[in-house]
């Protein structure tokens, strides 16, 4: 029976793991729907996708998809968690049969059929633009008050190091998510990406199982510090939204750190069966097998 190398069981990882464009089209068909109650509600400017979704580091059937609502500052409230407290009901007046409830900075709308079909509103207020001319917003930032975003921004960062490193940068971000995913890591998608594109600020090159296991030791030994944006928008931007889920990540970080180290060092030794077990254990089970049928 055939086998693959380990990059090539990476390339196929990254083929099941990238949505399809049925699951894209399905995720964001109730846009229009939600549009339509915040223009008649909040004099709604524009919602327009962001995070993983917009950016291709989704992950198949367990990304959820991101919209910023854009809002006149007349129509929120200087408490931001007052804010979402009221869009949420305004929603789920909408949506009467399905599950409404906020996670700062969003209001969540579960549509039913997997994450992929989970909506997350987050209300923005446009507070002006950088000096690169993107726009800024004001978000929920978790506590009550607001903090500084811009998803155009932070896109443009990633998508200008992916071009740099060869077009892999997005898919070793998305192999991270879907440790984040598959392995039920509490940890911020945003923090991921943003971190994952600052380690490799200074590499020339990626080779996905050297690089997924150097960022997994480093993200430990950091003790998943919490970070500087590396474009200066949003200050600083943390891994968990509490210390109890950060203890959680933290856990399962380390084990996965164990396990990649185990993968890298089976395949040193010539074992690269091993090292495919290695890496399936790394994402709950879900990685490609070593042995194959054409």
């Amino acid at each position: 029976m055939p086998t693959r190398t380990v990059e090539q069981g990476f390339m196929a990882f990254h083929t099941k793991i990238t949505p399809s464009g049925y699951q894209s089209g399905k995720a964001t068909s109730h846009k229009s729907s939600i549009t339509s109650r915040l223009e008649a509600y909040y004099d709604l400017n524009q919602l327009f996708y962001s995070g993983s979704a917009n950016n291709g580091t989704n992950v198949s059937n367990l990304s959820d998809v991101d919209f910023f609502a854009s809002i006149p500052t007349n129509k929120l409230k200087q408490n931001s968690t007052t804010s979402l407290r009221e869009i949420k009901e305004c929603l789920q007046d909408r949506f009467k049969s399905t599950p409404v409830y906020v996670d700062s900075p969003a209001v969540v709308l579960d549509f039913g059929s997997g994450d992929w079909d989970t909506a997350e509103v987050i209300p923005a207020d446009f507070i002006g633009k950088t000096s690169k001319d993107k726009n800024i917003y004001d978000i929920p930032d978790g506590n009550g008050g607001w903090m500084k975003s811009s998803p155009s921004t932070h896109n443009a960062y990633v998508t200008y190091h992916n071009n740099r490193l060869g077009k892999k940068l997005k898919p070793l971000i998305r192999f991270m998510k879907a440790w984040k995913y598959y392995c039920e890591v509490p940890i911020s998608s945003f923090y991921l990406e943003l971190r994952v594109t600052k380690l490799m600020e200074s590499e020339s090159s990626i080779i996905y199982d050297i690089d997924l296991n150097s960022i997994f030791q480093k993200l430990k030994s950091s003790n998943l510090a919490a970070i500087q944006d590396p474009e200066g928008v949003s200050g600083l931007i943390y891994p968990c939204s509490s210390d109890a889920r950060k203890m959680t990540a933290l856990s399962k970080l380390n084990t996965a750190a164990t396990r990649s180290q185990n993968a890298r060092d089976s395949e040193r030794s010539g074992s690269v069966r091993e090292a495919f077990e290695w890496w399936d254990k790394v994402f709950a089970y879900n990685f490609p097998s070593y042995y194959y049928s054409n």
